[in-house]
């Protein structure tokens, strides 16, 4: 503990001590303010002025400290200044020690509750970022509700000291008014339960009501507004409850919700059903990586104690699997599938043309107009590529059009490089590494996966340079030249640390970050915002509360399942939102990155929780230890878990190694249900598996939190049954 919070509350308890001990609560009573009001008169006409200051001091030290008696006081100022001085001494005195106990609740308070219950506070001020001013506003309007109750509350949040002294300041004032005008009347009240009459009560709960009927009063008023310029071509019926725009992960699910609902639903796909993931991403990315690592594993059999082997391979049947694989699991994604199960659906290019209307321009031809009552926007995302001068000119391909592109080659590029650092390239890199292309990866970043911990990026450095990527960090990509001599090489120019250097190359692939698709289907002549993705609020919705958004063009993460989770309360939102809307939770959200070894997490790792500045402890179990990893020969990686400090709950786990995507399921499950590593700790795994290392982990952490002075006792009954 600090000595400003140790002074805090020593100073809170002393004076709590001596207010009880002294009795000073007999002075803040209604049978003695009556009995000294005469002489309280006489003095106030004699000395004004400091009679006034003593009164505002003490009635600051009484609020401040949170103790009973401002009520009185309150009374008091009335009685002795009048109603006008009386108002004006008592709100400025409240405010100023409402904002005095907040401050002190929050230097003595806030670290520890923050300590446990760090992401509950999180989302509160959230909240109070957004709208804390107007709820503490509509609370202090209403006097049933403790003062000083809110006082200490909003000291546990982030709001603003000069909000909440203003808000306070406004939002008592009525209250304030009503009691310091029962003070002149001081001779007719026998109780403090006869100043607020059920009536005045009454009214003050209307009063307090009155802001949030407002606030409803004025969301139904922008609403009107937004559609203003619409309401002339407002359909009068609807050809559907709901129409999705976009096939992918996002646009299926929602529209499966709708169905499964028995709403009429429409789905528009312009290009490919099953979006990116099937398509361009997750489905083929995964094949690859499959054919890669049984090759790797092939060349490396002396590991397994075969004779060394080598391989034959034609790169062109490589890729036919891999377009194999794509041609197996597109069923699931069909048109036929969804249309048997009740979605319409429509392949064309859509475009919202009102907030009720979409008019696709379909493929075969011609145009479709339809109606709907709620539209989800899952239109997805597109590689991002750099404005680099000259890669026009040398060609290159994306994580979108590699499958294709590379389909028609015979051989696997001899020389590739690949543009970018993160989960795709790295995935990419080392997949056309271990098939026999001479991969340098060039990333601007000082270190490859930056949103990882530096020691899985360094993990990770050592696993694509262990296969022969040659990974360039802190390289920045200048420009690309194609020689003028007869072989034509091409070449991308790069500085690092002032040096320039010239890499020769055959392909390159850019793997620098996808993009949500914002444009050619009406978010611009609808004024939709957009700042990188589509603007939504909690609920998905865009500025037409009708119209919503879910997956990678809504954001913020670029993730299939995420899409999926989005999609739930997007439909769901979309079809049942005049009855109750659900805010998307994003409280936990697992990803993976497929190289060798994988990278997977939950929640946070410590670089995050030092940004976010959340105490936290790890725990580390390192996977060259378990019996089943040692068995595969693939004893490489760790588990690591982050956890309240004290406590076993869970804020984030990350696993490295072989099938870490799965393993981290157990996590996945703890965090979403609160279950803490006792629980983990308790359950029964397999042996002898890859998941026993979550239990490993989770008794390193029982052991560094062992109940030192309780063994101690047990070490002393021992010795003693011993005799």
């Amino acid at each position: 503990m600090n000595l400003k919070k140790l002074f805090v509350l020593v100073l809170l308890v002393a004076c709590a001590i001596a207010f009880f001990a002294f009795d000073l609560g007999r002075y803040f009573s209604l049978a003695y303010l009556k009995q000294s009001q005469d002489g309280f008169s006489q003095i106030y006409q004699q000395r004004p002025l400091l009679v006034t200051l003593v009164f505002f001091a003490v009635y600051v030290g009484v609020t401040a400290l949170s103790l009973p008696g401002a009520t009185i006081l309150t009374l008091a100022a009335g009685a002795g200044f009048g109603l006008l001085w009386g108002t004006i001494v008592v709100s400025f005195a409240s405010t100023i020690g409402a904002t005095l106990a907040m401050l002190a609740a929050r230097t003595v308070l806030r670290d520890t509750m923050e300590k446990r219950f760090g992401n509950k506070l999180a989302e509160v001020n959230k909240g109070i970022d957004r709208d804390g001013a107007f709820y503490l506003f509509t609370l202090r309007l209403i006097p049933a509700i403790p003062f000083f109750v809110l006082n200490l509350v909003m000291g546990m949040t982030r709001i603003g000291t000069r909000t909440f002294f203003w808000v306070s300041q406004l939002g008592m004032l009525a209250a304030t008014v009503v009691y310091v005008y029962a003070g002149t009347q001081i001779a007719s009240i026998d109780s403090l339960r006869s100043i607020l009459s059920p009536k005045l009560i009454g009214a003050f709960v209307l009063l307090g009501i009155f802001p949030l009927v407002t606030k409803k009063t004025l969301d139904a008023f922008k609403r009107r507004k937004v559609y203003a310029r619409w309401a002339s071509v407002r359909p009068k019926t609807f050809d559907r409850n709901l129409i999705v725009i976009g096939a992918g992960s996002g646009g299926l699910v929602s529209a499966l919700i709708g169905v499964a609902v028995k709403a009429r639903v429409t789905l528009i796909e312009a290009n490919k059903m099953g979006g990116d993931c099937l398509n361009f991403g997750c489905v083929p990315s995964k094949a690859l990586i499959r054919t890669a690592r049984l090759r790797h594993q092939i060349l490396h059999s002396a590991n397994y104690g075969l004779a060394t082997a080598s391989t034959s391979f034609s790169f062109r049947e490589v890729m036919a699997r891999i377009h194999a694989v794509i041609a197996e699991i597109a069923p699931h994604d069909s048109v036929e599938r969804y249309t048997g199960l009740g979605v319409d659906v429509v392949l064309g290019y859509a475009k919202i043309v009102n907030p009720w209307t979409v008019e696709v321009a379909l493929n075969n031809g011609g145009t479709q107009t339809l109606t709907t009552r709620s539209i989800v926007i899952a239109a997805g995302a597109r590689p991002f590529v750099p404005p680099l001068p000259g890669l026009d000119a040398v060609g290159y391909v994306t994580s979108d059009t590699l499958w294709d592109a590379f389909a028609q080659l015979d051989e696997v590029p001899r020389r590739l490089v690949i543009l970018g650092g993160g989960p795709i390239g790295c995935e990419l890199a080392q997949a056309f590494a271990r098939l026999g292309s001479d991969v340098t990866q060039i990333e601007m970043a000082p270190r490859i996966m930056l949103r990882e911990d530096e020691e899985v990026s360094e993990l990770a450095r050592v696993a694509l340079q262990a296969d022969g990527v040659k990974v360039l960090t802190s390289h920045k990509a200048l420009r690309c030249e194609t020689s003028s001599d007869n072989n034509a090489t091409k070449t991308i120019v790069v500085e690092h640390q002032g040096q320039v250097k010239r890499i020769p190359f055959d392909a390159l692939i850019c793997a620098v970050g996808r993009v949500a698709r914002l444009s050619g289907y009406g978010l611009e002549e609808l004024g939709i915002p957009t700042h990188k993705t589509v603007d939504t609020n909690e609920y998905l919705q865009t500025i037409y509360p009708n119209i919503y958004a879910a997956g990678d063009v809504a954001g913020p993460y670029q993730f299939t399942h995420v899409a999926a989770h989005q999609a739930w309360y997007a439909a769901v939102n979309a079809l049942f939102g005049d009855f109750r809307k659900f805010k998307a939770d994003y409280t936990v959200i697992p990803w993976a990155t497929f190289i060798d070894p994988e990278v997977a997490r939950v929640g946070m790792n410590e670089q995050e929780a030092k940004e976010k500045n959340i105490p936290y402890e790890v725990v580390k179990y390192d996977l060259h230890e378990l019996d089943r990893a040692i068995a595969d020969s693939e004893a490489r990686g760790f588990v690591k878990v982050l956890t309240v400090p004290g406590k076993g709950r869970i804020l984030g786990a990350m696993i490295v190694g072989t099938h870490a995507a799965d393993l981290l399921a157990e996590y996945v499950l703890a965090m979403k249900h609160g279950l803490g590593m006792n629980k983990i700790l308790g359950t029964i795994h397999t042996y002898p598996t890859l998941s026993e290392a979550n239990k490993y982990a989770a008794g390193e952490w029982k052991r560094a939190h062992q109940p030192v002075r309780l063994l101690q006792w047990a070490r002393r009954f021992h010795d003693w049954k011993r005799g």
